[in-house]
This record gives structure tokens, sequence and C-alpha cells, in this order.
């Protein structure tokens, strides 16, 4: 699913290098970026604090002696949380902000056509809902970017709308903002688990009538059940998966498998007491709960033919990507009753629901609307990790969050 505005997409990434931080980047015993809270939190920069190299009636370039800072695009709003780090952020580069009709498809390809921009250093995205309006970043737009771009730090998890592949490629190294996410997402996560194991939908809905409501109160007990001692199957183990797998183990006693394209460390397995599967297929045959935390790019992997190796009754949660599930065969699965209970956070085709799964919002699915990774912290995170990538990058260092690497040129960046 292409997602220009790359909404808040928790994935797990598909190799340990996708996320791992740089050391420091979290507190000990946390898989979650802890950035220090800003002194005058809330409050946005204006427009006055970036500097615009746009004049209307006609496209400019960058003087090539006007600074020797290095520049910054940065797309979409101002920086709204951090005003401290954004201080040190903007004494050490040039910022440039384009307009939001400068960051339309056509005229942004015509602006970089131009370099319009100059030869800027790093791109910042500092927030999912704006900087998205030029559409996907694929083979057109990276092949218009300067020579000169070393580094592409966007808020959001998901990262399918940019071909981080081609960017690697021409040497620039994409860091998402997953480790800011995770908290949140995994949260989240937890509450729909939940709701698999508790019949929530049929419990909420039936609230609303007397006749229900104690239909519900007699017949949802025989529909419900503890999670201490069930079986939770984690497809992806990143930061998002490491931490629903630390507090479903810790907080509810559930015994935790994951399947992943690379095992973990020994040490890791042992800290979130999670046992490596070597197949989907094996994890769904033991799990009571697959949980998916992995990547779009891993192509739809919830069929009608892998819907045959989950245990009858077992449930699913997606808090990853729509396009990972068959939803078609997904609701055939709960009327059949060969899935029990469904929580889908993420859809095929957002804003759009299935019409089959709608159908079955009220008794076995319970529907939420892409919602997993939007908290307040969340967005101060997206903000302080983009920022620190760039930095980093910047001045001759490790990136904290690339998920590029095994695409980069000459391995310039790790």
């Amino acid at each position: 699913m292409a997602e220009p505005t790359n909404t808040p997409m928790p994935t797990a990434p598909p190799t340990p290098r996708s996320t791992s931080p740089a050391l420091g980047a979290t507190r000990p015993g946390s898989t979650t970026l802890s950035p220090p809270p800003p002194k005058h939190f809330g409050i946005p920069l204006t427009s006055s604090s970036y500097t615009s190299l746009s004049v209307l009636g006609g496209p400019t370039t960058k003087s090539s002696g006007s600074s020797s800072k290095p520049v910054v695009l940065h797309i979409g709003d101002p920086v709204k949380y951090n005003p401290e780090t954004y201080a040190e952020f903007a004494s050490q580069f040039e910022v440039v902000r384009p307009s939001a009709d400068e960051r339309q498809r056509p005229a942004f390809v015509q602006a970089l056509r131009e370099k319009r921009w100059g030869d800027f250093s790093a791109i910042f995205r500092p927030f999912w809902g704006t900087g998205g309006e030029m559409g996907n970043w694929d083979a057109e737009l990276v092949s218009l970017l300067p020579d000169s771009v070393r580094v592409f730090a966007s808020a959001g998890t998901g990262f399918d709308w940019a071909d981080t592949q081609l960017l690697g490629e021409k040497g620039i190294v994409y860091c998402n903002g997953g480790l800011a996410a995770a908290e949140a997402v995994s949260d989240f996560a937890l509450a729909l688990i939940i709701s698999t194991f508790r019949a929530l939908p049929y419990c909420i809905s039936s609230s609303a009538t007397s006749e229900t409501f104690q239909a519900c109160h007699e017949n949802a007990t025989a529909q419900s059940h503890n999670l201490r001692g069930r079986v939770l199957g984690l497809v992806g183990l990143g930061n998002i998966g490491q931490q629903i797998a630390l507090k479903c183990s810790a907080a509810f006693g559930m015994d935790i498998i994951y399947y992943d394209v690379e095992r973990k460390p020994p040490a890791l397995e042992t800290r979130l007491h999670a046992r490596f599967v070597s197949s989907l297929e094996q994890l769904a045959r033991q799990s009571d709960c697959v949980v998916l935390c992995a990547p779009g790019a891993a192509g739809q992997i919830i069929t009608s033919e892998s819907l045959r190796w989950f245990r009858p009754g077992a449930r699913l949660v997606n808090v990853a990507r729509g396009s990972l599930v068959d939803e078609e065969a997904v609701a055939d699965a709960l009327e059949q009753g060969w899935l029990s209970n469904a929580a889908l956070d993420v859809h095929a085709d957002e804003p759009n629901i299935h019409p089959k799964l709608l159908a079955l919002a009220g008794t076995k699915v319970l529907l939420t609307c892409h919602n997993a990774g939007g908290t307040v912290e969340t967005h101060i995170g997206f903000e302080e990790l983009a920022m620190r990538n760039i930095m980093a990058v910047l001045a001759g260092g490790q990136a904290i969050t690339p998920v590029n690497t095994q695409w980069l040129k000459n391995n310039a960046v790790s």
C-alpha cells in the first residue's frame, strides 16, 4: 500500500540492522527512544526560523558562497515539540523549507531539476501528516537528488512510500522513526491482543440495549479466555515486537515465540523469554494468537493458504501493514469459525475497510483506524530522532535508525 503521507505505521525491521540504535540512544533496559523533555514543551517554532530559497515569480538557485553550513531540505510542517534540539540543529545547518505548493509533485520535480535548493546534504521530514505531498520517493525523485545528499530522516515507522534500495545505491542512508513509535504501538497491540481473548467486540457492541446487554453478560464467558499460558506468535521481532514480547511475557505470563528473517542473539531471546521458530507455518501451528509486526515489504503473508496453518479458534492481530493480509480470506476464516477473533489496526485500502470485516465488527473483529503509533510522545520522538539522525550522519558518525544499510553504496554509513 503506497502511503505518500506515511501515517505512523508500525513495522518490525527486516534485519537487526534496520532499527538498531546507536550506543546511548536508549535508556538501559529499554528499546525506545527517550529524548529529554524540552523546557518549552509544545511551543511551535514559526516559519521565520527557516531559510527560504524560493522567490515568487520564478525559480532561484542557492548561491555557492552564501553559507558554509550544509543545507538541510525540510519537507513538511515546522518543528513543534523540540525547540532546544532544533536550535542546536539550526546552528549546524542551513534549513530550507519549501512551501506547501512547492511540495506538490509537479512543482517539486521541477524544483529538483532546476536545483532550486542547491546541493543540499539531507532531507528532514519531522511529521507523518505533512511533507509527503510529492508522493512516493520513486526512481523519478531519487534520480533528481543531488549527489551531495547523504541522509533522509523521516517521521513514521513504515517506509513503503520510499524506495530505500535506490536511495542506498545512491549513497543515501534512510532513517525512519520506528524507535520513537515502539512504545505507543506495543501498548496499543496489547489492547488488541486482549480484545481477541476477551471477546471485546461482542462485549462493546452488546451494551447498546438492555436485551443484548443481558445476553452478552450471560454468553460472553464461554467465548473468553485468560492470556496466561497462551502462546503468542510474533511475526517480526524488531523494536515493536520486542516490546510486545516483553510486556506480554512479564504482565500476562504468555509464552512467546517469534519468526523473523534473522534470528536474534541468544541473550535477547533470554531477556524477552522468546523462542525462535524457523518458518511462518511453524509459528501459526503453535500460536493461540498471531501478531503481525513485520514490514510491508514482506508482501501478503496471511492468505487462505497460510490461514490453514492456524490452530482452530486461533486469533490474529495486525499492527503492521494492511498489505500483509488477504482481508477476504481473514473474513472467511472468521465467518467459518476457523479464527475465533481478530483485531486489525491497519487495512489494505485505507481509509476504506473491507465490507465483510465491517459486518463482523460487532461480533468477532475489532477494527481501529491506524491509531497504534499515534500519540503526542511518538511525535515528540519522531522530531527528535529525525534531527539526531541527520546531525549524526553529517558529523561523520553512525545513523541511529538506518533501514537500508544493506544497499548503501560502499557501505558508507552503518
